[in-house]
């Protein structure tokens, strides 16, 4: 069987004969193998060590890299909040960032994990229910987390009296430290990864099909973490704090478009492929996200005008 597809350059020597298998040769789209007589491009890329799962491990337990990214980001966001909150006119006290932090949490967990079962795998966990709980084992969705989040938020404000748009800012000024760690250590576990590629930066993920592809975590690393971050400290510092809303309009119309965008070279999971128009389910999910983030923003513009 002939394979035939165009990858990243990549330059070879002519290696031993090992068996019948011979390396004759290179050429701009992989490696060219001789085997049985049938002349195949095998396609390369810059290959990935298998990482370990765990950050820190005793025995058979320890903190995979997903939860310290969870950890993590939940500190340093609750660092910055808390500086935020000791500032003149702050809308939230010292004391309510402790009781924000907690619904965060379980809004993050609950929600991220309900909107994996819900969004992408339903069939699997209705057959099995008990698999549900089984966090540990992996399958959490940031539209989910989203919803949760933003469930906890409303439960928060309206528990201590502050209005919500002012607690939601201050979540999304600090969200992209999350999903920037979040994607690294994706990037380690070697798990969502991008379409196959001729790309000089393609990667062969680790337990994978050995095909290069699109190093996706660390372009979502990238736009929704670095880019994201920086603008929302432009616009902290201009001033859009005071104007509820806009924050959040930003977050959301700019983790929906960049998620958006990222998809297109992203794999589809696999239980669910392509759907309406050829889109995946994240894009389908970032497209309320993008609408209510360009309202919220247009909102808070308008505030700020009157």
């Amino acid at each position: 069987m002939r394979f035939c597809q165009l990858f990243q350059y990549r330059m070879a020597r002519i290696c031993d004969k090992v068996g019948d298998l011979f390396y004759v040769g290179a050429s701009p789209f992989g490696t060219k193998q001789l085997t049985s007589g049938i002349m195949t491009d095998t396609p390369t890329g810059i290959i990935l060590p298998e990482f370990n799962p765990f950050a820190i491990q005793l025995g058979d337990f320890g903190v995979r890299w997903y939860a310290l990214a969870y950890i993590a980001g939940l500190l340093l966001g609750y660092y910055l909040l808390r500086r935020e909150a000791g500032k003149p006119g702050a809308p939230m006290m010292l004391a309510q960032i402790d009781s924000l932090l907690n619904h965060v949490v379980l809004g993050t967990i609950l929600g991220g994990r309900l909107g994996y079962v819900l969004f992408y795998n339903p069939a699997f966990f209705a057959s099995d229910p008990i698999q549900i709980i089984k966090i540990w084992q992996g399958g959490m969705a940031f539209h989910g987390g989203l919803l949760g989040v933003t469930l906890a938020m409303m439960l928060f404000a309206r528990r201590h009296a502050i209005p919500v748009l002012q607690v939601s800012d201050r979540v999304a000024m600090v969200l992209p430290i999350g999903l920037f760690l979040g994607r690294l250590s994706n990037f380690i576990n070697g798990e969502l990864f991008g379409r196959v590629s001729d790309l000089p930066w393609a990667m062969v993920f680790p337990n994978s099909d050995g095909l290069p592809r699109h190093p996706s975590q660390l372009y979502e690393a990238g736009l929704e973490g670095l880019c994201l971050g920086l603008a929302m400290l432009i616009a902290t510092r201009r001033g859009w704090l005071a104007s509820p809303g806009q924050i959040t309009g930003l977050m959301l119309a700019g983790y929906g478009l960049t998620r958006y965008l990222v998809e297109f070279v992203r794999e589809p999971d696999t239980q669910l492929g392509l759907l309406i128009g050829g889109l995946t389910m994240g894009q389908l999910l970032c497209l309320p996200m993008i609408a209510a983030g360009l309202y919220l923003l247009k909102f808070g513009h308008n505030r700020r005008q009157v």
